[in-house]
């Protein structure tokens, strides 16, 4: 038996994440945008997506009954190196009608960040973001109520521009 990984992938590592969805053909759109690519493997009621950048290993698996995770989740976030990421990202959002809030020069888990958040169908939040000091000072971290958790919907918080689409999953 093989004791070596039947699968190449970048790195010694890769983050691997299940979300549970209710409507797999309503998200994998939403993850194609994210990721920039399309599924590597799809099976009923299941897609999985393996990016080189970021090295992730992401699948959707179909549940029957309501997995809207709206106020209860973490969230997840792709770091990116540099603005410009950030607005590419904005810019494919934009361009399918995803709702948005987008954060600039915003302190978050002690660093200041440029970031855009976005919701996908059952209510996984997003962040796709660049560090750009990477620490700041902590009374400046408590005045930042838009990082991790409280980013439950796509609510204006201060200093933020929320940006508007038509999908109604994103609200």
């Amino acid at each position: 038996m093989n004791q070596e990984s039947a699968v190449e992938f970048p790195g010694q590592y890769r983050l691997h994440v299940a979300l549970n969805v209710s409507n797999l053909e309503q998200s994998k759109p939403f993850y194609e945008i994210l990721l920039g690519v399309k599924p590597s493997k799809e099976r009923p009621r299941y897609a999985k997506y393996e990016p080189v950048d970021p090295s992730v290993n992401l699948t959707l698996n179909e549940v029957d009954g309501d997995v809207t995770v709206e106020g209860g989740s973490a969230h997840f976030g792709i770091q990116v190196k540099s603005v410009a990421e950030v607005h590419a990202a904005m810019d494919r959002f934009k361009a399918a009608g995803i709702k948005t809030i987008t954060e600039e020069a915003t302190t978050c888990c002690y660093a200041v960040q440029d970031k855009v958040w976005a919701v996908d169908p059952d209510g996984h939040k997003w962040e796709v973001f660049v560090v750009l000091e990477a620490d700041a000072k902590d009374e400046l971290y408590a005045q930042s109520g838009c990082c991790g958790p409280e980013m439950v919907t796509l609510k204006a918080c201060p200093d933020s521009n929320a940006e508007t689409g038509s999908n109604p999953s994103a609200q």
